[in-house]
């Protein structure tokens, strides 16, 4: 957000694709929320769903919310929630515990 420069929607796109596609979490998760504001709720999906399994937080809690609207299955919702507890405890060490 710099003071009197144009921000460009395609290249802030095309960067969080860039960075998605090379597993950063929260920039999956921001294309899932584009998706979702743009109407696109299948890919938005899809977005959240990837981002969950590398342990977003956030990610989870909307796809809680999809499920309650039917737009994810239980199936789904279940291999995800397996997946994010699978990466948040990947996460884990004794180092990190101790800082």
């Amino acid at each position: 957000d710099g003071h009197g420069v144009e921000k460009d929607r395609g290249k802030d796109i095309y960067h969080m694709e860039e960075a998605a596609i090379g597993g950063h979490p929260n920039a999956r998760y921001n294309l899932g929320v584009e998706e979702n504001e743009s109407g696109n709720i299948e890919r938005a999906v899809k977005h959240f769903i990837i981002a969950a399994t590398q342990g977003h937080d956030k990610s989870i809690k909307l796809l809680m919310a999809a499920y309650r609207s039917g737009m994810i299955s239980k199936e789904d919702l279940a291999t995800t929630l397996r997946a994010h507890q699978a990466a948040v405890d990947s996460a884990k060490s004794p180092q990190r515990e101790e800082a």
